[in-house]
This record gives structure tokens, C-alpha cells and sequence, in this order.
């Protein structure tokens, strides 16, 4: 099996994961296998040999990456298929003390978008399914099937950031069932006040699928819950590796990883610190990263990524000269 695209900011990830200490290295949103490979040959290169653990929960994505990687000489590659907030289960599971580097590639893939039969894409028909692996416990479709207005309005807000989150709202479950892809993109576009489409970015019912795919999913919930795991389970000087693609992960990764740098969680009105707390991590990208503007033409779903990386330190941070 081909793989179906280059993955996004590539040579930046290999570029922060290859110093990484002696150790396995997890790509907890395996996909495709193209980070993965790129890794697996930059740090056999530096060791002679390389071990990899991939995790993802599409069973296509755990085919197309085996047959990626199953020819590479001195690399040891191992893959799970769970979600990937059961990170620190499954290393504890191999056996596994911790772990030299984390990969987190957030959202949906290229090879979920591109397939209409798995419901990603408001622009091919297809079924309203959206789960990106057999273990969410609904489609998009039954998911509308059982909501409420207050329910979809509160989704559409919160995991979309739509604007008009209660006209959509209701013009979709007017229109119940919904069962096609490019029915609910045509439901969505409908319901849209005069002049939305002009002063929007991008197609009227981009963020309705976004709110419905984070939902049907568990997105947000289970990012939170595997940057707290991939920090605990870093070896000192292990790296992890977060891309983003709209704010709400963003978000989320910037304020665990800056939580994770503080050396002090005391209220910000108190004179003197009285907390003792020693940061966790080091920053080694300041400032989220970006792709440049020749990957950007080659690639532009890559356009919205944010890159953010930190260091798991062993004692705490030293002063800066």
C-alpha cells in the first residue's frame, strides 16, 4: 500500500526528536507512517539502530504504516491500535520504563479526508460517519439523530468556534435525518445569514464538520489527557512533539506545556512564592512553529499547523546568564 502524502513539517520533527535520548520513540498518531519512517532512518543513522512504538486507532492507518516500515533494516517497530490517551497504559503494558520522544500529530489526516467513505469532507458525498477509528461509539449521524438544540448549539460553539452555532443548529435538525456528507454541507451552507460566505474564510459548513468531528471523536478531552500522560512517561531529556491545526488544540498544548515550564503556580496578587514548584519541561520551541512557504504550495492543509516542542528535565531548569 502507498502512502498518501508527505507528512506535514517533517524535517522539523525529525530535527527535534533525533537528539532525543537513547530509547523508544512513540508516534502516538501514527497515520500513514511518514513521520515514523523518517524518524526510524534519522535515528538509526545516530545510533545504528532505531526503536519505534506507533499508536493509532484507524486500523487503516496500522496497515498502511507496517507496510511502510517493515523493510527498515535495524528498526524495531511495534504498533497498537487504541486511542492515543491510553499512552502510558500501553507502555507500561510492553514493559516499557519510559520513553526517550512522543510525536503528536492532532486531527484528521489527509488519508481520512481524501477517502469519502469515512465522512471527513464537506466537498465528496459520502456517509456521515466521521470516527476515525471503530472504538468512538457513534457516527456523526447518530450523533444528530440524538441531540438536542441546546446540545448541537453548544457543540457548534464550543468545538467550532461557529459564529451562528444556533441558526445552524436548528437548521439541521429541521432537516433530520442527515445521513450524507455533502446533504449536511448543503444544510449547513443554507442556513448561513446573507453575507456570511463573504466575510468567512473557507467553505460555510468548515466549521460545523470540525465541532461534529471533534465530538464524535473526543478530541479535546483525550488531548488533555495524553500531554499530562506523555510528560510522566519521558525520560529526563526526552522531547515531545505536538502539531496543532486550529486553535482549540493549540490552545490546549501551549497551556500544558507552559504549566509544565512554570516554576510557580502561586496566585499572581501573592508578593513572594510560596509554592516551590519546579518546572517539569523546557521549552525548545519558543514561539509555535511554522511551516515554510515552499511546503505551504506543496502542501496547503499543512498552512494551519502549529508546531510546539518541550524537553522533560531532571532537576530544575538552570538560571539563564
Amino acid at each position: 500500500m502507498a502512502a498518501p502524502h508527505v507528512p506535514v513539517m517533517r524535517d522539523e520533527v525529525v530535527a527535534l526528536l533525533t537528539p532525543a535520548p537513547a530509547g523508544t520513540i512513540v508516534d502516538a498518531t501514527l497515520g500513514a507512517g511518514g513521520h515514523a519512517e523518517a524518524i526510524a532512518i534519522a535515528r538509526r543513522e545516530r545510533d545504528g539502530s532505531a526503536d519505534l512504538l506507533g499508536i493509532d486507532r484507524d486500523p487503516d492507518a496500522i496497515a498502511l504504516a507496517t507496510a511502510r516500515l517493515h523493510d527498515l533494516d535495524d528498526v524495531t517497530f511495534a504498533t497498537e491500535q487504541v486511542r492515543f490517551d491510553l499512552l502510558a497504559e500501553v507502555v507500561a503494558a510492553r514493559g516499557i520504563d519510559r520513553v526517550a520522544g512522543i510525536l503528536l500529530d492532532l486531527g484528521v489526516s489527509s488519508m481520512h479526508l481524501d477517502r469519502a467513505d469515512r465522512g471527513f469532507s464537506y466537498r465528496n458525498d459520502g456517509p456521515l460517519d466521521m470516527r476515525m477509528g471503530p472504538d468512538a461509539p457513534e457516527t456523526a449521524a447518530e450523533l444528530l439523530d440524538r441531540v438536542g438544540l441546546d446540545e448541537l448549539t453548544d457543540i457548534l460553539r464550543r468545538f467550532g468556534e461557529e459564529r451562528h452555532a444556533r441558526r445552524v443548529a436548528t437548521a439541521i435538525l429541521a432537516a433530520r435525518p442527515l445521513t450524507s456528507t455533502t446533504r449536511l454541507a448543503e444544510v449547513v451552507a443554507d442556513a448561513m445569514p446573507p453575507g456570511a460566505a463573504a466575510r468567512d474564510r473557507g467553505h460555510p459548513a468548515r466549521r460545523a464538520f470540525q465541532a461534529l468531528r471533534i465530538a464524535v471523536n473526543g478530541e479535546l478531552e483525550a488531548l488533555e489527557r495524553v500531554l499530562d500522560q506523555s510528560l510522566d512517561v519521558l525520560v529526563p531529556g526526552g522531547v515531545l512533539v505536538v502539531l496543532a491545526y486550529h486553535s482549540l488544540e493549540d490552545r490546549i498544548v501551549k497551556q500544558a506545556f507552559r504549566a509544565a515550564a512554570s516554576d510557580c503556580t502561586c496566585p499572581p496578587d501573592l508578593p513572594v512564592c510560596a509554592c516551590d514548584t519546579q518546572p517539569q519541561v523546557t521549552h525548545l520551541v519558543r514561539r509555535a512553529g511554522r511551516p515554510g512557504a515552499d511546503e505551504v504550495a506543496r502542501n496547503p492543509r499543512s498552512s494551519a499547523v502549529r508546531l510546539r516542542a518541550v524537553a522533560r528535565l531532571d532537576s530544575p531548569r538552570p538560571e539563564t546568564p
